[in-house]
């Protein structure tokens, strides 16, 4: 067995607040409460992770809708069947609320043996009924529009759950129907989704639908923040060699509460066999014992003689697996922690899926949509008594420049790599932006640190009950429009999600030796705005692209500043010799935020641009790999590499005449500032170009 090749990323600690799981009067929790303030709005958009509690702030918005807003009816619209018992009856009153949620259960199409023409026409009775509340699939509701037409659900609401799962493409069915919906204006809609970002790069809905939606966000970080027992989440990737199944133990501790996600059959990492990596994994985790009657799950000895009860998803007897689901799914089993040890699963167990004690999300081989990423890291998110540790580990073969596949290779670690950078993102404390003028002082709420806010300093405040951080930067741009407000505010993960996605700028970012940081910073994430966002004018793509980059940049030097200390505390780099994982620091990214802002002296957006993005991911990944593998990967991306591109070189030429705005005169070619070099060769090729042209 090869040893097995660690790439840790950052241990983020919580406060144990006891915020988001406590209740109020009412029976909110902290994110219910939240969103039950914006419940006069039309149009609401509900983020927020696992865990939280959306089901249930959609029942209390949903009965106000009903009871005080003129709403006649409250459909409620889930991905799949098993999670409309997410919305079964609810004793709202029990808990302070002044009324309780309840489905008759003729209404609960998720739950009804009928065919998806029968479950058509219940909406159609129900919608010509007395009763209020149904709960059906997203197909259903497809159909039944397609059925009954979008004026007959006016005056009702419309809540789509998990709304990650619609889009704008002409082909997404809901999608195109939440938009005529839209457009007619006579009915009320609140999405809710755990994720933060769609995972493809196609828009949830078009700008100006978008628009119209008041957001509520719930970060993961007051999420986590405010559990009673979960105190600590790890995100880390693992590179191996050979077959996975081979080195798997290498990361799965038995001990630990664990879901195994074995790779997709059609994946770099399947064996193609996905039964007999099941077999493999129980192997190596003891000696098969029989399988428990009840339940379905496997019986397995360990050699320090415990019994593991293991259950077996992957399994496709329909018989076995629905055994083995129904037991998972036990209402009386949900506080039982001895009730499994390990789940093995293959595109099962994620989203919808709720186990309490997993304190283990591992995933072997890349997802393709990192919605996905985060709905998996979501099951070991959950808070619970005991559990003061939680981590998510992607398992990937490492890159193989031997390989004829390299490329597919190559960009399967890339998008490995990705996520976690996403992962990081979505894990911080929210950022707050603001330019660094005569005029900043502090705000209410902030602790600005030791010795209070400086008038003569960039400032970095935060906000323990929000979990925001307020930044200044000197030099930033601010943005204008109500849109571009609205993107900086609320979907700059979105932008970085594009950012980590786009394998060309990942690629130089890691391994272009040549390439300047502005590059990626400036050109590449400047381009990926202005497409990304059409409708902005130049000044408010640029104060999206700075804010991205702001946001992206600081959490990677805040992470650089983790895994220095944690490294300055053991002795050794972040990872350790021979690729053994050292703990990292137990800190939270705010205290590394300010650090790093405090070892700058001042933050200003020209400093910011100057970080390349990924060059603390290559840190990390240099210490796992061995130089000569990293040349080879290197050789690949080189031989890629077009050395200047005609758009390239019109972009570079746009910053040339910011910069003779702001400086009073072009680049110069022989700077040695790399950056403005760089932009007077795009000066330079241009002329050149031009000059081709008129005397061709």
């Amino acid at each position: 067995m090869s040893a097995i090749k660690t790439v840790p990323s950052v241990s983020v600690t919580y406060a144990q607040t006891g915020a988001s799981t406590t209740s109020n009067e009412l029976g909110m929790r902290a994110m219910q409460e939240r969103a039950y303030e914006k419940r006069g709005e039309q149009y609401l958009l509900i983020k927020s992770p696992p865990a939280s509690g959306k089901s249930r702030a959609l029942m209390f918005i949903a009965l106000d809708k009903l009871h005080n807003q003129g709403m006649k009816k409250a459909i409620v619209i889930v991905p799949e069947k098993s999670i409309g018992s997410s919305f079964a009856n609810e004793p709202l009153s029990k808990f302070g609320f002044w009324a309780d949620w309840h489905v008759e259960e003729k209404w609960n199409l998720c739950n009804a043996p009928v065919s998806d023409q029968g479950k058509v026409k219940s909406v159609g009775a129900f919608l010509n009924g007395e009763d209020q509340v149904l709960v059906c699939t997203h197909a259903t509701f497809r159909f039944a529009v397609d059925q009954y037409g979008i004026e007959a659900f006016d005056e009702s609401l419309l809540a789509v759950d998990e709304f990650h799962h619609v889009s704008a493409d002409p082909d997404n069915k809901l999608g195109a129907h939440l938009a005529e919906f839209i457009a007619r204006d006579k009915v009320h809609l609140v999405a809710m989704t755990g994720s933060y970002f769609r995972g493809d790069a196609v828009p949830v809905l078009m700008p100006e639908d978008e628009a119209r939606f008041e957001t509520v966000t719930y970060t993961y970080y007051e999420q986590l923040n405010g559990y009673e027992h979960l105190k600590a989440l790890d995100i880390g990737y693992y590179f191996y060699s050979g077959a996975y199944a081979d080195e798997i133990m290498s990361v799965l501790d038995s001990h630990e509460k664990t879901i195994v996600h074995i790779p997709n059959v059609n994946s770099r990492e399947s064996t193609q066999d996905k039964l007999k990596e099941v077999e493999h994994i129980i192997e190596e985790l003891g000696e098969w014992i029989g399988v428990d009657e009840d339940t379905g799950f496997h019986l397995v000895k360990t050699a320090d003689g415990r019994t593991l009860r293991i259950a077996d998803l992957v399994d496709d007897e329909p018989k076995k697996r629905d055994k083995v689901s129904n037991a998972l799914k036990d209402p009386e089993q949900k506080n039982n922690r001895d009730h499994v040890d390990i789940i093995i699963a293959l595109g099962m167990a994620k989203e919808g899926f709720d186990w309490i004690w997993c304190e283990h999300a591992l995933t072997v081989g890349y997802r393709a949509s990192l919605t996905e990423v985060v709905q998996i890291i979501g099951r070991a998110t959950r808070d619970a008594k005991g559990k003061e540790r939680a981590r998510f580990t992607n398992l990937i073969a490492e890159p193989d420049a031997s390989e004829q596949m390299v490329a597919e290779s190559l960009n399967d670690t890339l998008k490995a790599i990705a996520a976690s950078l996403l992962m990081e993102q979505v894990l911080a404390p929210r950022f707050n932006f603001k330019p660094k003028n005569p005029d900043s002082g502090p705000e209410k709420g902030f602790d600005y640190g030791e010795g209070g806010y400086k008038e003569d300093e960039s400032n970095i405040g935060y906000n323990k009950d929000t979990g925001q951080m307020q930044i200044e930067i000197k030099g930033l741009a601010e943005p204008k429009s109500t849109e571009a407000q609205r993107i900086c505010k609320e979907d700059i993960n979105e932008v970085i999600t594009a950012v980590v996605q786009d394998s060309e700028t990942v690629e130089r970012g890691m391994f272009d030796e040549e390439m300047v940081p502005e590059e990626i910073t400036q050109i590449r994430v400047g381009k990926i705005v202005s497409e990304k966002y059409p409708e902005l004018d130049a000044e408010d793509q640029e104060a999206v692209r700075q804010h991205a980059v702001a946001a992206l940049n600081l959490t990677q030097q805040a992470k650089k500043v983790i895994l220095e200390d944690a490294g300055a505390q053991t002795g050794g780099g972040a990872g350790g010799q021979d690729g053994e994982q050292v703990e990292t620091m137990n800190t939270a990214l705010i205290d590394g935020v300010r650090k790093f802002a405090m070892d700058v002296k001042e933050l200003d957006v020209d400093l910011i641009d100057r970080i390349n993005p990924f060059s603390e991911a290559y840190a990390i990944m240099s210490k796992t790999m061995s130089e000569s593998r990293l040349k080879e990967i290197a050789a690949v991306i080189a031989a890629k590499k077009v050395n200047l591109s005609m758009e390239d070189a019109r972009d570079l030429a746009k910053r040339a005449i910011r910069f003779k705005a702001e400086r009073g005169r072009l680049p110069d070619i022989i700077s040695p500032d790399p950056w403005e070099k760089r932009m007077a060769e795009g000066v330079a090729f241009l002329a050149k170009k031009k000059a081709e042209g008129e005397n061709a």
